[in-house]
């Protein structure tokens, strides 16, 4: 039986609600969430300083040795340079450069000489292009203060948390929900399963729940079977022999202009489960945010169905 997809006139009414649910979580933790992340951040910025010698050393060997730095080393810069960014200026390999960015290691197939050449040319557009008003000790003969190089990697931060600020407000909003989601079942006598324990989600015992678990999937149109995440996966209580557990994906919105793309998603992740395995998977989304009723009736067409988080309780309407 639907929960919420086939009631467009209590819409409105729950976007309302959702909305003042998330702004109100928004303004008491998110702040928090960011400051955290800038702390820790800064000690990355630091430690990646410590290595090029204050930015005195930024040559191919330490770029070898540390490839994890080189977010640090664009937001060095004046302007901070995009990867794309420096890609052009520097008419460095792209295959080395998103390396170095996305798995913080050098292309594995790339020799040694041929690296060296493509890392001396990031390495000169930084040295090139370092902010002279950040690290105020380059081109002088005394060295950078420790209070300088904090100073310097405290700023370095704030650039590189600023270029992922959503991505970590979402990440600690998906804690926050997956947090209350455990504590709704628990109160009712379910029982979390260990990550990592190699359990199969259809093998699931009744009264128990997951998080973050693979689910193997056939792309749409073919054989290969890959993993998709699900964030929660419950077994209800009263669940059968070969009985599907529910799905549930943690969603979050900060405002109205970003959840287009999201809802292609979401459709393209149910259309791959109901692909491999049926109509019977029941795949619904936990929401907090700003959803509009666009939005809404587009996952309802997909026959997607929800529950808002300022009111959980629905949870128990899907037999739970």
């Amino acid at each position: 039986m639907p929960v919420n997809l086939d009631k467009p006139q209590r819409w409105k009414a729950d976007v309302a609600q959702s909305v003042d649910m998330y702004n109100t979580w928004f303004m008491a933790f998110a702040p928090q969430a960011f400051r955290s992340t800038r702390v820790q951040t800064t000690k990355d910025v630091e430690t990646a300083l410590r290595a090029t010698g204050n930015l005195t050393n930024i040559r191919p060997p330490t770029l070898r040795q540390h490839p994890e730095i080189l977010p640090t080393l664009r937001m060095s810069t004046c302007p901070p340079l995009a990867v794309d960014r420096l890609i052009g200026l520097a008419g460095a390999s792209p295959n080395l450069v998103r390396c170095m960015e996305l798995e913080h290691r050098l292309p594995v197939r790339m020799s040694a000489m041929a690296a060296d050449r493509e890392l001396e040319k990031v390495a000169t557009i930084i040295e090139k292009m370092a902010d002279p008003d950040i690290f105020v000790w380059l081109g002088r003969t005394q060295q950078a203060t420790d209070e300088e190089v904090h100073r310097a990697a405290t700023i370095v931060a704030d650039r590189l948390c600023g270029a992922v600020a959503n991505p970590i407000v979402r990440n600690a909003q998906e804690q926050r929900q997956l947090a209350g989601i455990k504590q709704w079942l628990e109160a009712r006598g379910y029982k979390q399963l260990p990550g990592g324990d190699g359990m199969k989600f259809n093998a699931m015992p009744p009264g128990t729940f997951s998080f973050r678990m693979n689910v193997p999937v056939k792309l749409v149109g073919g054989v290969q079977l890959v993993n998709i995440p699900i964030d929660a996966v419950v077994m209800p209580k009263d669940a059968r022999a070969r009985d599907f557990p529910l799905f549930f994906e943690a969603k979050s919105a900060g405002d109205f202009t970003n959840t287009n793309k999201r809802r292609k998603e979401e459709a393209a992740k149910m259309a791959q489960l109901r692909s491999t395995y049926g109509a019977a998977v029941r795949f619904n989304l936990f929401r907090c945010g700003y959803f509009d009723s666009g939005y809404l009736g587009y996952e309802a067409a997909e026959g997607i169905d929800w529950v808002w988080e300022h009111r959980i309780d629905d949870l128990a309407l899907f037999g739970l």
